[in-house]
């Protein structure tokens, strides 16, 4: 995934960074991986809105990952093609399986067409191949990684990212992870090795509001603009500030700066080193 930058041609075009597309082999999705998926504008199912500045946006299909490869083990791959995702910043690429299956993966930096891949106890430690973490030496860069054995992968899955195995003791592996925080997994938990395409996108410009509206994205009003009607902060004469004693939610809930993770949450004694 490269970066491209384009002439100035209008206002919102002379900053604007977007990707080349270049390391993509085909613009037709396969169909049959394909599946409707319904757009929210945020609200939830009594049509009460409940994320707000949510709405909008290009329709889209949802493309489907196989985040759980241990049904295939053993069994080889063909890498078909590398192509475009619209729900996630990553690309993803069609796998087609020694029995005729074909699969949608998430695509890793360095896997071309035409690559064979694998899942298993036994798969080599290459590029595209999933394996227990017990498999995998220390230092190599993974991603897709289970978070409780047997669940699929959940974690490590935007562009750009990997994980690394610091150590190893008995049956549990020190990941370091994307944030800086190092965490206790199972070695029977799987990652597929190699960092996933699409470091480069930390450098995209989303350029003009347009693009961000095709995204879903509605404009975030600030609540010192709104009346008081609509937000604690809102009212006064002229720029007043925001009227409360510390800055709250529309709901009244403190925010900005208020910890909201559960210290007695059931993973809180898996973590060896938190990210600050």
């Amino acid at each position: 995934m490269g970066v491209k930058t384009h002439k100035p041609t209008t206002p919102t075009m002379r900053f604007q960074v977007t990707a080349d597309f270049s390391e993509l082999t085909t613009a037709t999705p396969e169909k049959r991986l394909l599946v409707p998926m319904k757009k929210t504008g945020g609200r939830n199912a009594h049509g009460h809105l409940t994320s707000r500045f949510m709405g909008g946006g290009h329709k889209q299909m949802y493309r489907l990952i196989d985040f759980y490869r241990r049904d295939k083990a053993g069994m080889s791959a063909t890498v078909l093609s590398v192509e475009y995702d619209p729900n996630r910043s990553s690309r993803i690429s069609l796998v087609q399986y020694a029995d005729g299956e074909k699969r949608y993966i998430l695509w890793p930096s360095g896997l071309t067409v035409g690559d064979t891949i694998s899942a298993g106890e036994d798969a080599e430690v290459k590029v595209g191949n999933a394996l227990p973490l017990r498999r995998i030496p220390p230092g190599e860069m993974i991603h897709n990684l289970e978070i409780q054995k047997n669940r699929g992968a959940q974690i490590v899955r935007s562009a750009g990212s990997s994980a690394t195995i610091m150590a190893k003791e008995g049956e549990i592996a020190h990941v370091k992870l994307p944030s800086g925080e190092v965490r206790l997994f199972d070695l029977d938990c799987w990652a597929t090795i190699g960092q996933l395409g699409g470091s480069e996108r930390k450098s995209f410009v989303i350029g003009k509001a347009g693009r961000s509206r095709w995204l879903g994205r509605k404009p975030h009003v600030r609540g010192i603009a709104m009346n008081p009607v609509d937000h604690p902060h809102g009212g006064g004469e002229g720029k007043s500030g925001q009227g409360n004693p510390h800055p709250v939610s529309p709901w009244g809930w403190h925010t900005k700066g208020r910890k909201t993770r559960n210290r007695n949450k059931y993973s809180q004694r898996l973590i060896v080193k938190r990210r600050k």
